[in-house]
């Protein structure tokens, strides 16, 4: 596994501190929510979208997701959501990321699936996948597989592992796993107080099941992403993220594949 860290928690910082922060606590990619507070968005001129990619390169970084917030399965009109999915597909292209976070906001998985199939061509032009995170009202790996098998678009989709949502939901993370894998493409790793309450706390401080999860994750071969998602922006009251990445580099360490 490779780590990264999400942007979320680094409310009021720019990009070169997002930057600086990432270098110094061993990761390896950013990613960047997408939001006009962290300067990364699609309303970025084509000159200031070349010059994002050259500072997170110049650093020996990789833009390892951008997380988006297109709501997939929403009930509505589509063209809303298919025109804002294709310009985070755009945004993603051109600052090197292979994989845009959308959220299913909805329990429908043909609405989303004839969606995602729409804009299927695009995302494969473009060399970047729609990455369905395990929340809202499709939590478990159960819900994301049924919406990810609809779509048949594997080159153009995947599934993104949210560790906290499906437990808290009451599917075990072997069940999730088992449902994700032909699927999985990116993990948010995190930890909270307890299944009711999903304030972050420190690694391993928490209820998440984190040992069982990165066990299964050696296991199964997982090779790709694992970005901290520490939600201080939703959060202010708690600690930095620069606290919590030693412990989040350790968990990577610990439960990558040999």
């Amino acid at each position: 596994m490779r780590l990264a860290v999400s942007t979320l928690g680094m409310p009021g910082l720019g990009l070169d501190d997002a930057i600086g922060i990432a270098r110094e606590y061993r990761c390896e990619g950013l990613e960047l929510r997408l939001h006009p507070d962290t300067g990364v968005h699609a309303g970025l001129t084509d000159a200031e979208r070349v010059e994002a990619r050259r500072r997170i390169e110049k650093a020996g970084l990789e833009v390892a997701a951008l997380a988006g917030y297109i709501r997939i399965c929403e009930p509505g009109p589509d063209e809303p959501v298919l025109d804002g999915l294709r310009a985070d597909l755009e945004l993603a292209a051109a600052l090197g990321a292979p994989g845009v976070r959308v959220f299913p906001r909805g329990a429908d998985p043909s609405v989303g699936a004839r969606r995602l199939r729409a804009v299927s061509d695009t995302a494969g032009a473009l060399g970047v996948r729609v990455l369905v995170e395990t929340h809202d009202l499709m939590a478990t790996g159960a819900a994301v597989a049924r919406l990810l098998d609809e779509t048949d678009r594997p080159e153009t989709t995947g599934a993104l592992w949210d560790l906290l949502h499906p437990w808290r939901n009451g599917e075990s993370p072997a069940d999730t796993l088992r449902h994700l894998a032909p699927h999985l493409a990116y993990v948010q790793i995190k930890d909270a107080v307890s299944a009711d309450d999903t304030t972050p706390v420190p690694l391993w401080t928490g209820a998440a099941p984190l040992d069982e999860a990165g066990a299964l994750l050696r296991d199964h071969g997982y090779d790709g992403w694992a970005s901290l998602e520490w939600e201080r922006t939703w959060y202010p009251q708690v600690p930095s993220v620069e606290e919590i990445l030693p412990a989040a580099a350790t968990w990577v360490e610990r439960y990558t594949a040999r």
